[in-house]
């Protein structure tokens, strides 16, 4: 039973670095503001389009940053959470034993 504790410990550990490796990305405005970050939500990267900076107003360009953001989370949400459930899915076909099935 321990060891399949210490198991599914590592395998977390595993999907949490795997994690780190994947980008995901937000943006509005057909690319005018563009977000990356990694799938364990740490933002790596803010662009914005030059021209657009230029003709925006700070409340116009405060909005779209959150939107922009709130995209890559979502998305990040998405990959993290289908990583765990597949992960999941893994470990419950081994742990099935463990009750008679």
């Amino acid at each position: 039973m321990f060891d399949k504790l210490m198991a599914a410990q590592q395998k977390a550990d595993e999907i949490k670095k795997r994690l780190d490796t994947v980008s995901v990305f937000g943006e509005v405005e057909g690319g005018a503001i563009k977000i990356t970050a990694t799938a364990n939500k740490t933002i790596t990267s803010v662009e914005i389009d030059e021209q657009f900076y230029k003709q925006a107003d700070k409340e116009e360009l405060e909005e779209l940053l959150l939107t922009a953001i709130n995209k890559a989370l979502t998305q990040a949400d998405q990959v993290s959470a289908a990583e765990m459930q597949s992960a999941t899915k893994d470990m419950l076909g081994g742990l099935g034993g463990m009750f008679g099935g």
